[in-house]
């Protein structure tokens, strides 16, 4: 995903912006939080539940047209309980392969990633982020401020954690614009220049509430994980 460029830029923004500032900042790129094993399974039952009942309603509404002009005898009344006994019979057969083929199709890569929710992905995207937060950040107090710029490349979502206290002294504000940098460049195919431009804004933010109070510690690495 990232060049050795790529990775020195971001080992270098995040040094520089550490050296104005008591805090930390670190970062995490990802592939991909999740498979979404569900997805195929949730579309292909919805699928299995709407279509065939939409073909059946069809097909009785042509059986009551064609029972309007027919009179009803002894051997009609078989032949339709033989009609009902294959429908239902082909209803079942219907459903299953709707099923599966459903599930087959989405569970290719690139329909399953097209399918998945939005909320789903923004979901695990987010607790990937605040796992990430908790082990890196284990070593640190609430007193030592610092942050966690998060993204995932294929879901095209990022996270920005942060102890609650750091959020409620910088304010919405440079947080959403950082999120909104890496997201923009992660579209563009650029994620290295979003986590750039991420964490000058971030240690710009970090700088004006939580100045230098000594030599840096780094307590935290500078270089950005990728997994």
């Amino acid at each position: 995903m990232l060049t050795k460029a790529d990775q020195e830029r971001i080992a270098a923004a995040i040094a520089g912006a550490e050296s104005k500032t008591a805090g930390e900042i670190f970062c995490v790129l990802t592939r991909q939080v999740s498979r979404y094993r569900e997805v195929p399974l949730l579309w292909a039952a919805l699928a299995a539940f709407v279509l065939p009942p939409i073909l059946v309603l069809i097909f009785l509404e042509r059986l009551a047209l064609a029972s309007i002009f027919s009179s009803w005898t002894e051997d009609s009344a078989r032949a339709m309980q033989e009609l009902i006994l294959r429908g239902l019979t082909t209803y079942a057969i219907l459903q299953l392969g709707v099923f599966l083929i459903v599930a087959i199709i989405v569970a290719l890569p690139g329909v399953r990633s097209a399918l998945t929710p939005p909320a789903l992905k923004r979901y695990r995207v987010r607790q990937a982020a605040r796992r990430h937060f908790a082990s890196a950040g284990a070593r640190l107090s609430k007193d030592e401020p610092h942050v966690l710029i998060f993204a995932s490349f294929r879901d095209r979502k990022v996270e920005l954690v942060a102890h609650s206290n750091i959020h409620q002294i910088v304010g919405e504000g440079p947080w959403n614009a950082a999120i909104a940098a890496v997201t923009d460049a992660m579209s563009a195919g650029k994620p290295a220049d979003g986590f750039v431009k991420a964490i000058e804004i971030c240690g710009a933010a970090l700088a004006q509430h939580f100045p230098p109070t000594g030599a840096p510690k780094n307590r935290l690495p500078n270089t950005i994980l990728e997994t």
